[in-house]
């Protein structure tokens, strides 16, 4: 290698751009906004299906440990037997009693899916006689939805009602949309109050709560319950297996769908500028996963109700988030 002095032009080197004047890196963080990250991953979480390898092996592992455990019982039980009769008995006792309370939550299980499938039909069925016209197609979903609902006080009012008029009804879309009125309304109310009540709690944890992945076991936890609140209130109890299988078709239909990503509507006008310069960023994530949980509310409704909505207006995101946050942020939600 050649060995000499170094020389530097310097007329070149003054002629080089200045790293003084170059574009400051935007803070993407910043520019980006609050995005709900809480509600997206636990959307994402709840909606996604293992492969069929995995529940393969989960599958074959609970029947594994089933089998264990039952013969591990079997063994404790006449062992105990040979040894001490008394207490064999008694725990070959306590043996059967839970089998027959595991029975009876399988029971309570498969009554559960029924339920769902029971509305599931219901609402088909509406959907058919509301596109064919069919005025005896209309009264059959009106006799089984005071059937369905005929042991709920709050809809006596609106089921005498339905009865004593469903005779004078002259089309299929006008007998639907007086059993929505009369019936329905109340119903709606209540799962609108629940939708609220989810809202304003995933935006106070996701306020208040810095510490991370807790603010997404919040929203799963809160999601979870108003799904299973507003199956309720519809007459479609879920039970645990049936609640998990609700979540996951409601929030696997908003992932599809791109609704739980922030972007249009009343989410950007809540998350745009005159709000951000008002709200810290905790907060404005927490407004955001507060809206994201009035979306998944509203699906729930859709996917739990009954009947179509034909006279009455599909509850509102932009209008429910207001009311929901009322107060919680210095009124800078309205």
């Amino acid at each position: 290698m050649a060995r000499g002095p170094v020389l530097i032009d310097l007329e070149a080197a003054e002629a080089a751009p200045s790293v003084s004047e170059a574009e400051p890196v935007p803070d993407r963080d910043i520019d980006a906004g609050p995005q709900g990250q809480a509600m997206q991953v636990a959307a994402r979480l709840a909606a996604r299906r293992p492969a069929r390898l995995m529940r393969w092996f989960w599958g074959l592992l609970a029947a594994l440990l089933t089998a264990m455990l039952s013969l591990a019982l079997w063994d404790f039980v006449t062992g105990l037997l040979a040894r001490a009769p008394v207490l064999g008995w008694a725990a070959a006792a306590l043996v059967a009693a839970l089998g027959l309370i595991a029975v009876v939550l399988a029971l309570r299980e498969l009554a559960a899916f029924g339920r769902l499938g029971r509305i599931d039909g219901l609402r088909r069925a509406a959907d058919r006689a509301l596109a064919d016209r069919d005025l005896g197609a209309a009264q059959q979903v009106a006799r089984d939805l005071l059937a369905l609902y005929a042991g709920r006080e709050e809809t006596r009012w609106g089921r005498d009602r339905l009865s004593a008029h469903m005779a004078e009804a002259f089309d299929a879309e006008g007998l639907l949309m007086q059993a929505e009125t009369d019936v329905l309304a109340a119903l709606d109310a209540a799962a609108t109050r629940e939708i609220e009540t989810a809202a304003r709690q995933v935006a106070t944890v996701t306020a208040l709560v810095p510490m991370a992945f807790a603010d997404v076991i919040a929203a799963f936890s809160a999601n979870l319950t108003m799904i299973r609140r507003v199956a309720d209130i519809y007459g479609g109890r879920s039970g645990v297996l049936g609640n998990l299988r609700l979540t996951r078709a409601v929030l696997s239909h908003l992932v599809a769908t791109g609704a739980v990503a922030v972007g249009d509507d009343m989410i950007e006008h809540l998350v745009g500028g005159s709000i951000i310069g008002k709200l810290s960023r905790r907060f404005g994530e927490g407004v955001v996963n507060g809206a994201l949980t009035a979306r998944v509310g509203v699906a729930a409704i859709e996917v739990c109700r009954p009947l179509p909505f034909v006279q009455s207006t599909r509850p509102s995101v932009r209008a429910i988030v207001p009311r929901a946050l009322a107060g919680l942020f210095g009124g800078a939600t309205r």
